[in-house]
């Protein structure tokens, strides 16, 4: 685990088209406390059309989803991994994520840097953005 700077991320050209592209986004640590960031971003998606899949290791439902244990899981096809979870979770979501066919991206939000991770997420050909929150990203990139 690395806390410099990242030296594995998407571009704003990059993250627009991922965002463009994407429909379903699995959200590692979603908290159902509504004054979490996990929450306030999740519900933000749902707001923009995005399907949200819950994983947090309780709870049955998050914002009117199932909420899921693990990725795995997870039956439908998922675009982007974002992850609300401590830098160091990213590798184990990684390695997971190259078992689950379909998956596009993973998005480490603001303040989260691996990369470490990020190097094994772009050698198997998912897109990486770390460190930036995906719903702000969002907002600047459609001018919301």
């Amino acid at each position: 685990m690395e806390c410099s700077l990242p030296a594995y991320n998407s571009n704003d050209a990059e993250i627009l088209k991922l965002l463009k592209e994407s429909k379903n986004i699995a959200v590692v640590g979603l908290s159902p406390d509504s004054s979490k960031p996990s929450h306030r971003v999740a519900s933000y998606l749902q707001s923009k059309g995005y399907k949200i899949f819950p994983i947090y290791p309780k709870e049955s439902e998050i914002l009117g989803e199932k909420v899921y244990r693990k990725l795995e899981d997870i039956e439908e096809e998922i675009d982007i991994v974002n992850l609300f979870r401590k830098p160091e979770v990213a590798s184990e979501v990684v390695k997971k994520m190259k078992t689950i066919k379909n998956i596009k991206a993973i998005w480490l939000q603001l303040g989260i840097t691996n990369n470490e991770a990020a190097k094994d997420a772009r050698d198997f050909g998912f897109e990486v953005v770390q460190n930036k929150c995906i719903m702000i990203e969002h907002r600047k990139l459609f001018n919301d």
